[in-house]
């Protein structure tokens, strides 16, 4: 799995050289993807994401912008609250300039990271990819991706059985009613099938 720290210092570097600010950031972005109440929003989210996008980096337009999406799609996030993203995104917009990223550049990443609200299909380029990316672990095997329903459990912990029941099933079922789940082929092709079976036999879980 990436180093992300290493993946931090190479990518900020190409726009400063200041490290204090560039650990300075890091250190928040690190404390913040470790907060109490994270168990799939976490580092090892963003690992994963990495992992996907060093497969593909020949398919990505603007590699670097990518990745500082990356690093901030999830910055934010409290399940209580419904503009994790926004929030996410303005963190984004507020950070990145401090390093030197040009205003061209910290747009681009605020916009993907801002796809990332509804997950439907983008224009914009490469928001499809990290759309894709994001709900990769919807087609990870069928013990993997029981793991990631139970940490989304507990992610909502403070939420009774019978009212996370009720709102996880609508995610599901928004899923499954979708022509697809992902939006490139690529994906697609690797992960539509396994992903549907996972959904549907974690819906029948919820029901039963």
């Amino acid at each position: 799995m990436p180093d992300l720290h290493l993946l931090w210092l190479r990518l900020s570097s190409g726009y400063t050289s200041d490290r204090a600010l560039q650990e300075k950031r890091w250190q928040e972005l690190e404390q913040l993807y470790n907060s109490p109440g994270r168990h799939y929003h976490t580092l090892q989210h963003l690992r994963h994401l990495f992992q996907l996008t060093f497969e593909q980096l020949a398919s990505i337009a603007q590699p670097r912008a990518f990745q500082f999406a990356i690093f901030y799609h999830d910055a934010v996030y409290d399940p209580t609250r419904q503009d994790n993203e926004v929030q996410s995104a303005a963190l984004a917009r507020t950070r990145l300039p401090e390093l030197g990223v040009p205003a061209a550049e910290v747009a681009h990443v605020s916009q993907l990271i801002l796809a990332t609200r509804e997950h439907l299909p983008q224009s914009l380029p490469d928001a499809n990819l990290l759309l894709d990316f994001d709900l990769a672990i919807l087609g990870a095997p069928g013990e993997q991706y029981q793991k990631y329903s139970q940490q989304i459990r507990e992610e909502y912990r403070m939420f009774p059985d019978v009212a996370y029941r009720q709102g996880r099933r609508k995610v599901l079922q928004h899923f499954l009613s979708r022509e697809h789940l992902y939006h490139t082929p690529i994906m697609r092709g690797q992960l539509e099938q396994q992903a549907r079976q996972n959904l549907k036999q974690e819906m029948r879980l919820l029901e039963g």
